[in-house]
């Protein structure tokens, strides 16, 4: 079964996130590291759910995805403010998730029948 462009997008996003948690300090990782990746393959996991659900039960799939895309972004910002990351590289994946977002809002409204 072929997936999803938005998925494949949202895997190599959760390789990029990886990669920036195995470099953060201790705790760190084990704090807003964990958390940024867990975030991520929930949000992996919902769309695999939605792309795999009847159509009618696609949608609220859809919409906690959305909502996963944006504790992503808050995780980011944290990441920025906190100066834990490459300021160019946090910029990228925000770039990167919100492009995510607008898929998965696409999708939702596709979804809902509108």
């Amino acid at each position: 079964m072929e997936n999803l462009p938005v998925i494949v997008k949202t895997g190599e996003f959760y390789r990029a996130v990886s990669r920036i948690s195995e470099k953060l300090p201790g705790l760190k990782r084990q704090t807003i590291g964990r958390r940024l990746e867990d975030v991520v393959l929930s949000l992996l996991e919902c769309q695999v759910m939605a792309k795999n659900a009847p159509r009618a039960n696609t949608a609220p799939y859809l919409l906690k995805a959305c909502a996963l895309c944006e504790m992503a972004m808050f995780h980011l910002r944290i990441l920025a403010a906190e100066n834990l990351a490459n300021p160019t590289t946090i910029q990228q994946l925000q770039a990167e998730l919100l492009e995510i977002g607008r898929e998965l809002g696409g999708w939702r409204k596709y979804a809902q029948g509108r």
